[in-house]
């Protein structure tokens, strides 16, 4: 059947093989990582891990154990008996010594195999790395086998989708690429129920943290849709292997191991019946799907409306969840095959086959042939009523009586009843010249019958239908095969100037002509026909590398309108116009330039209405969509990866040419490319917006420091000395004491302004250093409630923190500023007797700490400016403050991973709340348990 290896449709990729050749080269020279995966903590990768690492040293292979966290369990650290385990790296935190992997002690043992537990794990800072993951690559890089282990929550991909099952985001990620590059990915699974009693039986943690684990984390719930993603992670890194595999070996058999199924879609009716089938049978099966078309020389001289409807069946397809593609072939069949060989598609779904010649073949058949181990499923026909879009279709061919558009894609030029006469036109005066060439050839070798043989003349009548069909194509050489066929038997064959035939043998001769005029005619009509093609698809190559060249050095918005606006004229003879949405949302002409006048008339039938509906909601409208049909403009929205850009309305010269499917597939291409183009220049003026921003507040903070840092020397003199004058013998008089009082109040206020700018300025240089340790929040309660008791005279202070709070990690000095803060703001601005409390609320894997009281309350719409800088809750006040607390406040919270927000009080004035991450506090040693009992 393939005569030609190279024509085979399972051969090999050569590129991919070499791609492939050159991966395991590199791969070669690495060490091998070997990846053991589990859904949780505590399912047994440590173990599992330890136990191939004690097999393999059993086997005689070398194994050093670099780090094992065993968090206290014995059965995982009797594991560790009788390996080889690599000293621990002291390093000095915070006046901790904490034990780190050593690298370099690693790296110079050099071991054939290491085990490095929890792949997702930070190191302290000052190691060479930050990650573990990035000192396992390079372990890798140094040839060395790595042992790992790694929990679902700790891929990057699933790290939000983890945190929104669980209300738990973990810090520590590990990018899936490392995850996808390892060599063995080995899933450790254990049911949500074994793992419960695990846990329950202290296996997992202490009894304590446990107890707390099963409240929030270890959930039943949450441990199945884990299981669920650690499972559907596996399966799609091993399926990738399985492609892999098959790509290096050369296997072009189909392996069932998914149920993956390719639909494919032709240009009959039922199209969109075939593909809501196949969407509906994916979701019952729980796998993907794709949908091609094939398109092959004939078809793609179908009628462009006709096509118009393949495209929109492709794009429902790709709507319902389907990759699909559109690949150029002349065998429907073979092509199908050959694409679900090569992405391993098990099951490809066609619509009913249609009553055709019994000596054609239906494609089902044939696929059957190509591909036996294939499974093929029949859609059948919904009902015997034609589709609504074709009889749309059929009806538009019709009434114009001509197919839309030259093919693949080339317009014809002229209105449609201007094309169709022009269309006719050019039909006649091929067929015309047709006949005329050959009666031509015939008069012109009468006077040479004498010297040429009758077999010669009859290639010149060959010779003059190739030229036909080359020039004019099938029909007019087929019209010049038969007139040559009948010049040939009239002028040359006896009894000349005659249609008798004499001899018998003529009619072989006139039966032979014939056949090879007609082959030859059709022949050299295909090729002329794909030379078309071929030009008109390296037009649009030409058109798109050029506009992609031009845009991508635009810096402008007015830049990426001249480009597009010249580009599309260049390509598609169509006047456009690009319309930007304002800061509301509104769709905005663009101003006219001088070069802009002509195009008024286009401008004065845009439809901004029409415009803001594609831009509101991302869809075209206008010309041959099903959405305002009836509209001169087309308006195609462009859709950028994280917005939807602008409108680009398009008026084409001839209303058919928006039909044509290559057209249409290269204007959105234009769309993307004009999309991407504006959200970049968006993203550079964003930059720039941010960078100047950043760059004044960091002049700004600069300023403020060496202000706040000159005044404090002054003030705190000014401070003694205001102290030294009350204080001075003999006595001041009464006023004049009184007067000494007030310059020591006002220069502490002075003082303590300055200190706040000051630690304003530090905090957001990132110069405070924190000093994170797990404790109860009574302690900074009470603390800060101390430090505020002279602001908080004649107020009613109350506090509601529920017993057993748990531990939380932050700075103590810091967050009682906050909450000094909050008390003194909410001192300063009720009257006296007001109520203030301090409560707390558990939240999932949150705590609020809410601190609210029953004065006036903050004005309408200011809760959030009240944490800007020097923004004070009113406007024109004499009480003291420049309106840095908040701001102050702001700034810790989040540096400690929270956030905090104005609300309305229950007792009807204002409440800040302060939300701060729960996280885990470390379990207590058994030890220190016992001894404090």
């Amino acid at each position: 059947m393939f005569p030609n290896d190279s024509l085979r449709p399972d051969r090999p990729d050569p590129d991919a093989l070499l791609a492939q050749v050159q991966a395991q080269e590199r791969r070669a020279a690495r060490g091998k990582l070997r990846i053991y995966f589990g859904a949780s903590a505590g399912v047994g990768k440590t173990y599992a891990m330890l136990a191939a690492a004690r097999k393999l040293q059993a086997d005689g292979q070398p194994v050093l154990v670099g780090v094992v966290e065993t968090h206290g369990r014995s059965e995982t650290a009797a594991m560790l008996a009788g390996l080889d385990v690599l000293p621990p790296r002291a390093v000095d935190y915070r006046g901790k010594r904490l034990a780190e992997f050593d690298l370099d002690g690693a790296l110079e043992r050099r071991p054939p195999l290491i085990l490095v537990d929890e792949l997702a794990h930070s190191n302290a800072p000052g190691s060479r790395h930050p990650k573990r993951w990035q000192d396992v690559e390079e372990l890798l890089d140094a040839g060395i086998d790595v042992l790992t282990t790694v929990n679902v929550q700790h891929l990057e991909s699933l790290n939000d989708v983890v945190g929104g099952i669980t209300g738990i985001r973990v810090g520590e990620t590990v990018p899936d690429t490392v995850f996808d590059q390892a060599d063995e990915v080995v899933l450790v699974d254990v049911p949500a129920d074994e793992l419960l009693a695990r846990l329950k039986s202290g296996k997992v943690y202490q009894e304590q943290q446990a107890e707390r684990a099963s409240k929030n984390f270890f959930r039943k719930g949450n441990l199945i849709a884990l299981r669920e993603l650690a499972l559907r992670r596996t399966a799609d890194r091993i399926e990738d292997d399985v492609r892999a595999y098959r790509v290096e070996q050369s296997i072009a058999d189909i392996w069932k191991t998914g149920a993956a199924l390719l639909a494919c879609v032709g240009p009959r009716a039922g199209g969109e019946h075939t593909v809501r089938s196949t969407a509906r049978l994916a979701s019952q099966l729980g796998t993907g799907w794709h949908a091609i078309y094939i398109e092959t020389p004939a078809l793609q001289r179908l009628p462009a409306a006709q096509r118009e409807q393949i495209l929109k069946t492709l794009k429902l397809a790709e709507d319902l969840g389907a990759t699909t593609a559109v690949l150029p072939g002349h065998d429907i069949a073979l092509a199908a095959a050959d694409y679900a060989r090569s992405h391993n598609l098990s099951k490809i779904v066609l619509g009913r086959a249609h009553p055709t010649w019994p000596w054609l073949q239906p494609h089902g058949k044939r696929l059957a042939r190509y591909a036996p181990d294939i499974d093929l499923v029949e859609i059948g026909v919904p009902s015997k009523e034609t589709p609504p879009a074709a009889r749309a279709a059929g009806a538009d061919l019709r009434a114009d009586g001509v197919p839309g558009g030259g093919p693949n894609g080339a317009p014809d030029g002229g209105p449609d009843d201007e094309q169709s006469a022009a269309v006719l036109r050019r039909r006649l005066i091929g067929y015309a010249a047709a006949s005329v060439a050959s009666v031509a050839t015939a008069l012109l070798a009468t006077p040479l019958l004498a010297w040429l043989d009758l077999a010669n003349i009859a290639m010149l009548f060959l010779l003059v239908v190739v030229l036909v069909a080359v020039r004019f194509g099938r029909g007019p050489s087929v019209v010049a095969t038969c007139v040559s066929v009948a010049c040939f038997d009239f002028f040359f064959v006896p009894p000349r100037f005659t249609f008798a035939v004499s001899d018998f043998q003529y009619l072989i001769t006139f039966v032979v002509m014939l056949a090879v005029g007609l082959i030859t005619g059709h022949l050299t009509s295909d090729l002329r026909f794909q030379a078309r093609v071929a030009s008109h698809r390296e037009k649009r190559s030409r058109a798109l590398y050029e506009f992609a060249r031009e845009l991508s050095g635009a810096l402008q918005t007015e830049q990426i309108f001249d480009t597009t606006q010249r580009c599309i004229q260049q390509a598609f003879r169509a006047r456009a116009t690009l319309l930007v949405p304002d800061d509301d949302g509104r769709l905005q002409l663009p101003p006219l330039s001088a070069a802009d006048i002509a195009s008024r008339a286009h401008l004065s039938v845009l439809d901004t209405g029409i415009a803001q509906w594609a831009f509101d909601r991302a869809e075209s409208a206008g010309l041959g969509t099903g959405t305002l049909p009836a509209s001169r403009i087309f308006y195609l929205p462009l859709v950028a990866p994280m917005r939807t850009r602008g409108v680009l309305a398009i008026e084409p010269q001839h209303r058919r040419w928006i039909l044509i499917p290559e057209q249409r597939q290269q204007l959105d291409t234009f769309a993307a490319l004009a999309a991407i183009a504006l959200e970049r220049v968006h993203y550079i003026e964003v930059a720039q917006n941010a960078l100047v921003n950043m760059e004044s507040e960091r002049l700004r903070n600069s300023l403020l420091a060496a202000l706040s840092h000159d005044l404090r020397t002054p003030l705190t003199s000014l401070v003694g000395l205001s102290e030294t004058l009350a204080g001075s013998r003999p006595p001041l008089a009464p006023a004049q004491l009184e007067t000494a009082a007030l310059l020591h109040d006002e220069a502490l206020r002075m003082s303590a302004l300055v200190s706040n700018l000051l630690d304003m300025a530090r905090i957001q240089s990132g110069e405070v250093k924190f000093n994170l340790q797990w404790q109860a929040l009574e302690e900074v309660v009470g603390s800060a409630l101390r430090a505020s008791g002279s602001l908080l005279q004649g107020h009613v202070v109350r506090t509601r923190l529920p017993p057993g709070l748990p531990l939380l990690s932050y700075d103590a000095v810091l967050i009682e500023r906050v909450l000094c803060n909050l008390l003194e703001n909410a001192a300063k601005y009720t009257p006296a007797g007001a109520r203030i409390e301090i409560a707390a609320e558990l939240r999932g894997a949150w705590i609020d700490i809410i601190v609210y009281d029953d004065g006036p309350g903050l004005p309408h719409g200011r809760e959030e400016a009240v944490f800007e800088k020097f923004t004070r809750g009113e406007r024109e006040s004499a009480k003291p403050g420049v309106g840095l607390g908040l701001a102050i406040c702001r700034a810790i919270v989040e540096a400690h991973g929270g956030r905090i927000h104005a609300a309305a009080s229950p007792l009807g004035g204002a409440a800040f709340v302060i939300t701060l991450p729960l996280g885990t506090p470390p379990a207590m040693p058994e030890l220190e348990i016992e001894g404090s009992l």
